[in-house]
């Protein structure tokens, strides 16, 4: 499969999906950084292609990351290309990531939070809601590898256990780009399939605005420590023959395993 992102590629890869949204709800989930800036700038040019709308919802945490000028910064591109931002404060400080074992346990879970009160209180036809999601290729090789060294390393302590068995039912399902859901809802992750240097060119090339604070608990993601170390082994990978190893040595749950699961449980426990 190639793998070079371009619009024209990706639209050709995508096109069905595409075809689909003229009459959904669709929802970005933007967060500023690069993987989120090149879905926001590909559904843009889909959008007027296809004939469909969406909004664009961001959560502004951590809050060091989001000030006024970079929130402004970004805004103001992206409305100039007939896009607004919804900005989301989720009412917190960044004080209570501070003295956490794992900061981006709590982070992560603010913004799902934030994102499950959003959608209860604006969603009335669910069979019409898309959300799209920006995970990457590099993401899910790196769930990939987290999984391996888990199964074969790691202590078979009883509770250890049990949260292991919960983050591989989250990640796991995160390796699908396009789910269709139990009461009809969608979840389309568009770059599923794209490496990060790909993303790199794209967002070059097109001078992509992204936010130019980094997080001050980037280090504590362990994705983030893998993504080193393939940029500088000048890794690539191809998403056919990373589902065949996943399916076959992680025994990856075939799709049906998540579509089936209930709306309430999905977005509060797994997504």
């Amino acid at each position: 499969m190639c793998s070079d992102l371009n619009y024209g590629h990706w639209k050709k890869e995508h096109k069905p999906i595409l075809e689909s949204f003229c009459d959904k709800n669709i929802i970005i989930l933007f967060s500023g950084g690069k993987d989120s800036s090149v879905v926001l700038d590909l559904i843009t040019m889909a959008k007027e292609d296809f004939g469909f709308d969406f909004t664009a919802h961001s959560a502004t945490f951590p809050n060091h990351r989001y000030t006024d000028a970079e929130k402004l910064r970004i805004e103001s591109y992206w409305f100039r290309r007939g896009v607004k931002i919804i900005w989301h404060d989720t009412g917190e400080k960044d004080d209570c990531l501070v003295n956490s074992e794992n900061p981006c346990l709590p982070c992560q879970e603010l913004r799902k939070n934030l994102m499950n009160i959003v959608l209860a209180r604006s969603i009335e036809d669910w069979e019409s809601l898309v959300l799209i999601v920006s995970y990457s290729l590099w993401d899910i090789v790196s769930y990939s590898v987290e999984h391996l060294l888990s199964d074969t390393f790691s202590n078979p302590d009883q509770r250890m256990s049990i949260e292991k068995n919960k983050r591989f039912k989250e990640t796991s399902q995160r390796f699908y780009p396009f789910l269709t859901m139990k009461e009809g809802y969608q979840i389309f992750r568009p770059l599923v399939k794209y490496n990060n240097d790909d993303i790199l060119k794209m967002i070059t090339r097109k001078n992509l605005p992204t936010l130019s604070i980094p997080c001050s608990f980037r280090d504590f993601r362990p994705k983030r420590i893998l993504e080193k170390y393939y940029e500088k082994m000048g890794l690539r990978f191809d998403y056919n023959q990373l589902m065949r190893f996943a399916k076959k040595s992680l025994n990856l749950p075939d799709m049906s395993s998540f579509t089936a699961i209930g709306k309430e449980d999905y977005l509060t426990n797994i997504f």
